[in-house]
């Protein structure tokens, strides 16, 4: 365990990197600390829609709310990029949601860099820490910070701080509490870089599990599977990007769903006036919010007064 000596700095001044929603509540917190953030990084904007209209990251637009220099380059390798950020002369550089940095960049800075991790490491290294937590039925789960290093997400820990996962918690839920605790822990873990009173731990690597991205794959439901598992598979990916099922050549996303006892074939499927049942390997999947392809998410009830699953197996 490695350990950092104590030391008197007089508030940070920090470069701030990170892009979706996710990073906005701990961009927030260190801006509104005693810390100075000089400068924000994000990805470029984005032309979207049928008008390509252009939009902003959130937190490009958190940036320009409240004055924070924005800089979005294209290429990290960009020399023109690595002399504007090395003119902030920043102390330390924090990064919530973002692309990997390289070491010409993470090395920057005096005191190093930082990433805020949704998982408690070494497990679940990779893209998607969250819903492989949800989808392997993990009863808790929670964030790290560490010190970048070559490979992605093996640097020294620095703190953790753990997060309890409900039976009725999705990705959405468990984002949103896991965002607003990342924040403390972000503003903690630079009070600790700050004071120089820390102690690494070097992570465990024969303790890592993967979590890789979310594909198309990942997200099509085997029913062939017990009836716990295929839930967590629903909780996991909702509301984004949705487990999804075929029916009788019909693509459906499931949202929501309960375990059932009811038994059921694989792939079965049993309808009442209000209420889907889709049989699995053991148990049945109650479905609760549903979305045939082309249509809105809805409701079994509101499903059944327009559409109906036959009993013929999923595929």
């Amino acid at each position: 365990m490695a350990e950092v000596s104590a030391r008197n700095i007089i508030n940070m001044k920090i470069i701030f990197f990170g892009t979706p929603d996710f990073a906005i509540p701990s961009l927030n917190i260190l801006f509104e600390s005693e810390h100075e953030v000089v400068a924000v990084v994000t990805a470029p904007d984005k032309e979207r829609g049928r008008g390509r209209k252009v939009s902003y990251t959130p937190v490009k637009e958190y940036s320009l709310a409240n004055n924070i220099p924005c800089l979005q380059p294209v290429s990290l390798n960009d020399e023109n990029f690595l002399k504007e950020i090395a003119k902030f002369d920043a102390d330390l550089f924090v990064v919530v949601a973002f692309r990997i940095l390289p070491k010409s960049i993470y090395t920057m800075p005096k005191y190093g860099s930082f990433n805020l991790h949704g998982s408690l490491l070494p497990k679940y290294r990779g893209a998607a820490p969250i819903q492989w937590a949800i989808i392997n039925g993990d009863n808790e789960t929670g964030v790290t910070t560490f010190f970048l290093a070559d490979k992605v997400d093996t640097g020294n820990i620095i703190a953790k701080e753990s997060l309890a996962v409900g039976e009725d918690d999705n990705f959405g839920a468990i984002h949103d509490k896991m965002s607003i605790l990342g924040s403390g822990l972000v503003l903690k873990t630079v009070s600790m870089i700050e004071n120089g009173n820390i102690k690494l731990l070097p992570q465990d690597d024969s303790m890592a599990t993967p979590a890789p991205k979310i594909t198309k794959e990942t997200c099509r439901i085997d029913f062939n599977k017990n009836a716990r598992s295929v839930n967590n598979l629903v909780r996991g990916l909702s509301p984004f990007p949705g487990a999804y099922c075929i029916i009788n050549e019909k693509h459906f996303k499931i949202y929501k769903s309960n375990i059932s006892e009811m038994q059921l074939a694989p792939g079965e499927v049993m309808q009442t006036k209000n209420e889907i049942f889709i049989g699995c390997g053991q148990g049945s999947l109650q479905v609760l919010e549903i979305q045939p392809e082309g249509r809105k998410r809805m409701t079994a009830a509101d499903f059944l007064r327009g559409y109906t699953l036959t009993d013929d197996k999923g595929q």
